[in-house]
């Protein structure tokens, strides 16, 4: 496509030895890694905020952000982004056989397992994974590796079969943590306890099919509007936060969860 070929050209010349930006050419694959992930979350802001406009905005961020990726890659002879493309087309035509082959799939639930199936036989292939979870970055948001653990070793069966069984977990975790808290425990102990009950809702979250990033992201919102009422309640009055009491605020709180329903 032409404006790939364009913007693969402006990459070229943004990190031109001589006539190239001067930012541009001290980057490196390690240093942007930040701003990546940035751009990742605006994409995501867009989609909830539903603005296509801000969504074909930061989308094109993103895209140059690969762009760079693959030329400073280029540029040490490992791959460039003609590569990139070419790999991520071959792997998705070896996990779509029942689209791009003869076999024949009938819902969701077989294409997902077909999937996973194709990417431990993937894995499987790579010399140094030597177990199943090796593949799985320790640099990932705890809440997102989480969840691939969880769905990895369920991927073999290592899983709660019952969902009461779930619940019996997250009740036994927060019991272990409740008495870790009573009898004073070191702060190592109740901060593993804390982990243990976190990762048992999250397994929760998993068996419910619901994204529990989205789902806390939902509540980060819901109490944001219900603290601002609070404060603009209080303005209203001529008073400010820290002038009103916990009982006062828990009142106004209340109120918001009404009108805000």
């Amino acid at each position: 496509m032409k404006e790939i070929t364009r913007l693969l050209y402006i990459m070229k010349r943004l990190r031109d030895p001589e006539s190239g930006c001067p930012w541009d050419k001290e980057q490196t694959i390690d240093s942007i890694k930040a701003y990546t992930i940035e751009e990742a979350y605006e994409v995501v802001d867009a989609i909830e905020r539903q603005s296509m406009e801000d969504l074909k905005d930061e989308l094109g961020d993103l895209l140059f952000h690969v762009i760079f990726y693959s030329e400073m890659a280029d540029e040490q002879n490992s791959f460039d982004f003609r590569q990139v493309v070419n790999q991520v087309a071959d792997k998705l035509e070896r996990r779509h056989p029942h689209v791009f082959a003869d076999l024949k799939l009938d819902n969701s639930e077989e294409v997902k397992q077909l999937w996973e199936k194709t990417k431990q036989n993937e894995r499987d292939k790579k010399a140094n994974n030597q177990f199943l979870l090796d593949d799985i970055s320790i640099h990932m948001p705890a809440l997102i590796r989480a969840l691939k653990i969880q769905k990895r070793v369920a991927s073999v069966g290592f899983d709660w079969e019952d969902i009461r069984d779930v619940l019996s977990k997250i009740t036994e975790e927060l019991t272990e943590l409740k008495e870790a808290i009573e009898l004073k425990e070191d702060a190592k102990r109740i901060q593993e306890e804390l982990g243990d009950a976190l990762f048992s809702i999250l397994n929760l979250a998993r068996h419910l099919k619901i994204d529990p990033e989205t789902a806390l992201r939902q509540t980060n919102e819901k109490f944001i509007s219900r603290f601002n009422y609070i404060e603009e309640a209080l303005k209203n009055q001529n008073r400010r936060l820290e002038e009103s009491s916990l009982e006062e605020m828990d009142d106004l709180w209340n109120e918001a969860k009404i009108k805000q329903h």
